[in-house]
């Protein structure tokens, strides 16, 4: 009945029954006559997943089931969809510590303040076995603007707050020159906990695996959940890729604003540490100016 009701996903608050049977859900209105029609490997895949100890099962075989009937009929031919990945790991998910995903670690329906406590307890991927610590969002709650890059950096890990090394630095200066304030922002990552390889005394940044996003994308829809931002910003293409697709190319595609599910404005700029990793100084200025141009666009949208 939601999904004839138009209720989006960001919209529902899922609680389970005594029973556990089915999830319950308060407010629910009568169901209009009519149907959907979804192609039957959903149907298969969902008795699965609602099998699955998961508290986040409901949440996403209803995203799923949204997408399905308002985006894309083939949605589940996509095996690199991070959504996809995300229903297929309820069907063989393993308990917490093993590897699979952070959802089980996931409070369904929480706010920040309460994600943030059950983040700290998160080993739902191997990552967490190196990290100093999970590194989650730092910011207003109430944010209109929230900022989404790849993984914390090296500092990030050891101070345990999002962009507050080098490629902090690059993006304060950024941001303080079109007039945005970072008080009034939310800052987090695709994956909280840092990705590196010792090389003597240095830890060395590591792009994350697809496998390693999917893990920890349900902490980064749970942040998204709870804000609701009204422009989401993706600092480079793993966060765009994450959140806008596979196919979307950085220098293509940045500086233009497209509405996703997760806000009405989503656009990608490249990150901060781009910038400093330039090969001269001239490559490092042309970046930095693009990455000011547009974040210009979002301080005017």
């Amino acid at each position: 009945m939601l999904l004839r009701e138009g209720v989006p996903p960001a919209d529902v608050r899922w609680r389970e029954t005594a029973t556990a049977d089915q999830p319950s859900l308060a407010g629910e209105a009568p169901a209009p006559r009519g149907s959907v029609r979804v192609p039957r490997q959903f149907l298969e895949l969902a008795r699965r997943a609602a099998a699955s100890a998961d508290p986040a099962r409901w949440q996403v075989l209803y995203e799923t089931l949204w997408r399905l009937v308002h985006e894309n009929h083939d949605l589940l031919t996509d095996a690199r969809d991070p959504g996809v990945q995300r229903l297929n790991s309820l069907l063989t998910q393993k308990g917490p510590g093993e590897g699979e995903s952070a959802a089980p670690f996931v409070p369904a329906g929480a706010g920040l303040a309460e994600l943030r406590a059950a983040a700290a307890r998160c080993t739902g991927c191997d990552l967490y076995r190196h990290a100093t610590q999970m590194v989650f969002g730092r910011g207003d709650d109430k944010a209109r603007i929230v900022l989404v890059g790849e993984q914390p950096g090296d500092q990030e890990d050891r101070q345990g707050a999002p962009f507050v090394g080098p490629a902090g630095e690059v993006l304060d200066r950024a941001l303080a020159e079109v007039g945005l304030d970072r008080e009034r922002l939310y800052v987090t990552n695709a994956v909280k906990h840092f990705k590196f390889e010792e090389r003597g005394k240095r830890r060395i940044h590591q792009t994350p695996r697809a496998s390693e996003l999917a893990a920890c994308r349900p902490w980064l829809e749970a942040e998204l959940a709870a804000i609701r931002p009204e422009i989401l910003v993706c600092l480079g293409a793993t966060a765009a890729r994450a959140i806008i697709g596979d196919s979307f190319r950085i220098t293509r595609d940045h500086g233009r604003f497209a509405a996703t599910r997760w806000a009405p404005k989503t656009i990608a700029t490249f990150h901060p540490s781009a910038v400093l990793r330039g090969e001269d100084e001239a490559q490092q200025a042309q970046l930095y100016t693009m990455l000011v141009e547009d974040l210009r666009k979002v301080a005017q949208a």
